[in-house]
Parts: structure tokens; sequence; C-alpha cells
């Protein structure tokens, strides 16, 4: 039988934090395939690595949205706002410093999501999701007119000029690692999710449901156009560089599909053989700024950085995780946030 208390913080949807939990371990798993090399391997862990990519990155980004829906619903007005600005701020400054060391980082792109976000969850959901599904039709109107590889050394995955402001601005908002467009999408279907009652079954299935049916839709047409006419194939790509929108249904439905196995698995009130799980998940800012900086480190410091098999990724990937699993369960016995999310309150609210 499994262990189940109820919630000490009511309201708490701790199937959130599982599902943050889950992010954060695909990314690590993806990020260390990064720098490791992207070598061959086993075809099972080339598999497992590949399913993962842009998936756990997307899963980040809606529960992003779904956070800050929740708590534009629970605060209104110039406070909420200007709280936001102060932590966009604040994760992108943070971002920057982290790009010098990593250059997929994800935190700067957040800053101006949240921005984006500012403008729109205050309408309807309506609006929010007609926004949500024209990003992708741009990105797509973009490859016709803006050269998709400009400043890219694909051997390298370096960006040349992403220190000067137009290469910036191209990155963040067209064909860096995850740019505004169409990745804010990711952010708004979030917002759209707080919208619906997340302590219910219902919901719990229908997320599943259409999180399912979404990756079903999505892998399905990429294997169909392929087949019909190799020369669309490239823009039937579930890849996520670039960003197509097979992919972005892809990204949103794996989201989904989290979101909604994990509130099912609590549903009932705390599940105590998960809450080192989601005692990780609560610091996911902290431990993704760590398990580049400490994590990676390593890595470089033991000459790992390049020509590792897929395989020894996903190993080096499974001891960082322990390490982080172990760590937050310490940490928490002690504080109620992480390092980093603690300093983001104290500067941002």
């Amino acid at each position: 039988m499994v262990e189940v208390v109820r919630p000490q913080k009511p309201g708490r949807l701790h199937g959130l934090d599982f599902a943050r939990f889950l992010a954060f371990a695909g990314m690590v798993f993806v990020n260390f395939h990064v720098v490791t090399g992207l070598g061959d391997g086993a075809p099972w862990a080339t598999g497992f690595l590949t399913m993962l990519e842009g998936k756990a990155a997307a899963t980040f980004v809606v529960l992003a949205g779904l956070g800050f829906g929740l708590g534009a619903a629970r605060n209104k007005g110039v406070t909420f706002n200007f709280t936001i600005i102060k932590r966009a701020l604040f994760l992108l400054v943070i971002g920057l410093l982290n790009s010098l060391i990593f250059p997929a980082d994800i935190l700067h792109y957040y800053a101006i999501y949240f921005v984006f976000g500012l403008l729109l969850v205050r309408t309807s959901s309506l609006v929010i999701a007609l926004f949500g599904m024209a990003l992708p039709l741009l990105f797509v109107l973009l490859l016709g007119v803006i050269d998709y590889e400009t400043s890219w050394n694909w051997q390298t995955f370096e960006y040349a000029n992403f220190w000067t402001f137009e290469g910036f601005a191209r990155n963040l908002m067209y064909n860096g690692w995850h740019p505004v467009v169409p990745w804010l999408s990711f952010l708004l279907f979030g917002v759209l999710l707080s919208r619906l009652n997340l302590a219910v079954r219902g919901t719990h299935i229908r997320l599943m449901t259409y999180g399912a049916g979404a990756l079903v839709l999505a892998y399905g047409l990429a294997f169909l156009i392929s087949g019909l006419d190799p020369e669309l194939a490239e823009l039937a790509s579930v890849s996520p560089i670039p960003p197509l929108p097979l992919y972005m249904i892809a990204g949103s439905g794996a989201a989904a599909l989290v979101i909604g196995v994990s509130l099912m698995l609590f549903s009932g009130g705390m599940v105590k053989s998960l809450t080192p799980l989601t005692n990780t998940g609560k610091q996911a800012l902290t431990l993704y700024i760590v398990h580049i900086v400490i994590g990676m480190g390593v890595l470089e410091a033991f000459g790992f950085i390049g020509g590792q098999t897929a395989e020894f990724s996903i190993f080096a990937a499974s001891l960082f995780i322990l390490f982080a699993i172990i760590y937050a369960t310490l940490w928490a016995r002690y504080f109620k946030a992480g390092p980093i999310e603690w300093l983001m309150r104290r500067v941002a609210g």
C-alpha cells in the first residue's frame, strides 16, 4: 500500500511539485547529453534521450505558465505586475550570467516570457488560445523571411554575435534555443491550464487524454508526411530545433500528460514516499543552476566534456539527480525554500 497523508499546506497541489521534479530530471538528462558530446550509444539509450529532447524544457515552461496564471488569479493589480517585472529582471540577470557557462540557458528567455505574459494574463481564454496558436504559425512565416541558421555553428553549437544587440535580439525572439516565437505558446498554455479546476479527477483525466492524443497526433503526422513527401519531412519535424508546429504540439502534449499524471498521483493528498522528489521539485530553479555550475563543472574537471556515449550521459545524469534528491531532502529539514528561490523572493517579493 502507498502511504498517503493530507497536505500540511491547504490548497497546495503537490502534484505540480512532482511534475517540476520530472521536468528537472528530464532537462538534466538532455543537457548532460549535450555537453558530453551527443555521441552514439545503444538504441535504448539514444531513444530515451531523443524522447526527452525538447519535452522536458517545454514542460518546465508550461509549469511556469501555470504558476504564473495561478499567481495572477490570487493577486490583482499593480503589485502583482511590479513583482513579475522584478522577477523577470532577476531571471534575466542570472540567466545571462549562466549563459557565460552554458549557452543553452533557458532562464533569460523566461524573463521575456513573463513580460509578454503580463500583457495577456488578464485577457480571456479565447484571446490567450489564439495568441498561443498564432505563434507557431508566425514562426513558419519567419522561416521564409529570415535564415534560421544565421549565426549558428551546428558543429560546435556556438552562436556568433550573441552578445551584440542584433544577435541577442534574433537569438531571443527567433532562432535561439528557446525563442519567444514560438516558445511563448508554452507559457500561454500553462496560463490556460491554471484556469481549470486542477484539484478534480476529471481535469486530470482530460489532461492525460489530451496529452497522449497530442503526442500521437504529432508523431503520427510527422511519420505520415515524411512518408508521403520526403521534401516536406523537414517541415514535419518534431525536433525542438527548429521548433516547428508539430514539435509545439508534441511539447504541449508531453507537458499535459506529465501534469495530468502527477496531479492524479497526488489527488488523494501527499504521497509520503515521494516527498523527497516533491522537495526536489520545489527547488527546480536552484537545482537548474547547480546542475550547470557544479554538475557540468565536475564533468569538465574529469575530462568528460565531449566524446561520450549516450549511456554515459544517462549514468552521469542519474548520479546528479540522486545527489539533487539527497540535497533537497536534507535542505527541506531546515529551510522552506531553496537558496535561489529564497534570494529571488528577497529581491523581487
